[in-house]
């Protein structure tokens, strides 16, 4: 049935603008808001929201970055956008497990110093990814889950909500389509019917050439046992160094697998392939060959900008070399600009 599914998605989006970006001392930007987009359950309203949100978000990264301000700046600032907006599988707008709660992942990666900081299974943290953040810059470890993680948070000044914060009408109907489809194998590990790829994550270029990368999400529909995906481990959903950054978004249980993010750098720099065919490859040939699916941004030291994915969609957005805020959704928007 997977392998049916791949051969009518839309043909891999692959968008490389390579240019000069880090040589001139110009910033770069790229954000996701998820893929696994399905065009025919958008309404005209939530794409006009999503593409709105998507805008906000890449203007507070870029703003960072204009400023002078450091890439993980420009990440964190991207991403808490679309962390408060119930649009996106992320935050506010997380989706619910099993059991009607909200636990949500993140990760954050600075590819000048290699360090970095992932929480998991969080469910009173308002943004995820300051939390993230706070594990990278005031702890010795790089990971965090669950009470663990909020009572650092708490120690951190990390702002905390009630639970109830995180719930919306949709996520929760979302659910309850989820617990009425009939029983099977994949049900809690991820069959078509249960899948959600709503993360978000975001990619930054700073003036002085170094890149960050970071990635937030509520997971999965209807996930059961805590389980916990591809976005909050580094090297498999985040992954930034001295050349090259990746947020991906997908199917998670491959992600790791493949250790899709650190895969796309490594091909890059050990293989010598350009960006965009590195991701080309790990995306939408050795990912799929193993049954999953999804899509990934990459954003290297020299301005090249690659997004490649293989469903009908992925919300996504970008600012480049030519400094004009850039949009899309679908597969066959090469290159939208707002």
């Amino acid at each position: 049935m997977r392998n049916r599914l791949h051969l009518i998605a839309s043909a891999a989006m692959l968008l490389a603008l390579t240019g000069t970006a880090h040589a001139e001392g110009k910033p770069a930007l790229v954000i996701h808001g998820g893929a696994g987009v399905i065009r025919t359950s958008m309404t005209a309203e939530i794409e006009a929201d999503v593409r709105k949100a998507l805008r906000k978000a890449l203007e507070a990264g870029y703003a960072r970055l204009e400023a002078g301000q450091p890439a993980l700046d420009a990440v964190t600032a991207a991403i808490v956008v679309l962390e408060n907006d119930p649009n996106f599988n992320a935050g506010k707008g997380a989706v619910f497990a099993h059991d009607g709660r909200n636990k949500l992942d993140a990760s954050i990666m600075d590819g000048k110093t290699r360090k970095a900081g992932a929480i998991a299974g969080v469910e009173t943290v308002r943004n995820p990814i300051l939390l993230a953040r706070a594990v990278m810059e005031k702890s010795s470890f790089v990971m965090l889950a669950g009470t663990g993680a909020e009572e650092f948070a708490r120690e951190s000044g990390i702002a905390l909500v009630d639970p109830s914060y995180f719930r919306t009408e949709r996520r929760w109907q979302q659910l309850q389509k989820a617990l009425a489809a009939p029983e099977n194998p994949q049900a809690s590990t991820g069959s078509d019917a249960y899948k959600h790829f709503g993360t978000v994550g975001a990619l930054a270029l700073d003036k002085s050439g170094s890149l960050a990368a970071g990635t937030s999400t509520g997971g999965m529909t209807n996930k059961r046992y805590d389980r916990i995906g591809d976005s909050p481990v580094i090297g498999a959903g985040t992954y930034a160094d001295s050349r090259c950054a990746v947020s991906a978004t997908g199917w998670g249980e491959f992600y790791i697998r493949t250790v899709a993010a650190h895969s796309i750098c490594m091909r890059a720099e050990m293989l010598k392939q350009p960006l965009a065919e590195a991701a080309e490859f790990v995306i939408n040939k050795d990912i799929p060959s193993l049954g999953g699916d999804g899509g990934a941004i990459v954003l290297g030291a020299d301005g090249t900008i690659a997004a490649p994915f293989n469903t009908d969609g992925m919300f996504r957005g970008w600012i480049g070399m030519d400094g004009e805020i850039h949009v899309a959704i679908y597969a066959d928007e090469d290159d939208s600009a707002d």
